[in-house]
């Protein structure tokens, strides 16, 4: 092999090698490490599943669909919509329509965690800070109110 070749040859391994390597450094940085979800095991995309409510012991399926995402920098963000257009509207919801982020602090002894509503669809909650039980399971999420006589419990499942 000429010395012209083998340089070539160099240049092509050295050239995969970097695109390995930045390939896997890409990746590393798209999902959150196994050690964050260790330490906050709300971090993440989560699909709701199903929402219950009712009077406390008898709730009952509510037809919405939605999502909750908890970020690494302390931020919770949430959507879902009632597919009825004539349900009537919640503290929560205007048209059927509830959605609102902030900043959110996590007791994991305590089960609970805070988020301060920063921006929602429903003006009256900016500024208010709700306060909701959690209980993460695997991949299932189930949130609740503090106060059982609001009457909902919603579950979701990690995406």
């Amino acid at each position: 092999m000429t010395t012209k070749q083998e340089t070539a040859r160099r240049k092509t391994v050295l050239s995969l090698v970097l695109a390995v390597a930045l390939l896997a450094a890409a990746f590393s940085f798209a999902q959150p490490s196994q050690a964050h979800r260790d330490s906050s095991p709300l971090v993440g995309g989560w699909r709701m599943t199903s929402l219950e409510a009712g009077t406390p012991g008898a709730l009952r399926p509510v037809p919405y669909s939605g999502q909750i995402i908890f970020t690494k920098s302390g931020t919770m963000s949430v959507q879902a919509m009632n597919p009825d257009a004539n349900a009537p509207d919640t503290p929560y919801t205007i048209n059927g329509y509830e959605a609102f982020y902030g900043t959110v602090a996590v007791n994991k002894a305590a089960g609970t965690f805070v988020v301060t509503v920063e921006s929602s669809a429903v003006r009256n909650l900016i500024g208010q800070r709700l306060t909701r039980v959690f209980k993460v399971s695997g991949d299932r999420l189930v949130l609740t109110p503090t106060d059982p006589a609001e009457g909902w419990r919603v579950t979701y499942k990690r995406f």
